[in-house]
């Protein structure tokens, strides 16, 4: 299983739960979730194949920033 984390400006529970039911339709074998009580609103995505720029594009489209973190 692969590991992605990601930064976001994402901060309200309800809103992080409609994010991750759009991130799951495009990886549904995945686990993922939000750690809103981090300072970086981390966004977990755990699966076989992750593919960061799909899930950035998606968070972009919905008006929230999004980036790796290294």
């Amino acid at each position: 299983m692969i590991v992605e984390v990601f930064k976001t400006n994402v901060n309200e529970a309800e809103l992080a739960e409609t994010l991750i039911r759009q991130v799951l339709d495009h990886f549904p074998d995945s686990r993922v979730n939000f750690d809103l009580e981090d300072c970086d609103n981390i966004l977990r995505v755990e699966a076989k194949t992750v593919i960061p720029e799909k899930i950035i594009e998606i968070l972009k489209l919905n008006g929230y920033s999004c980036k790796v973190l290294i």
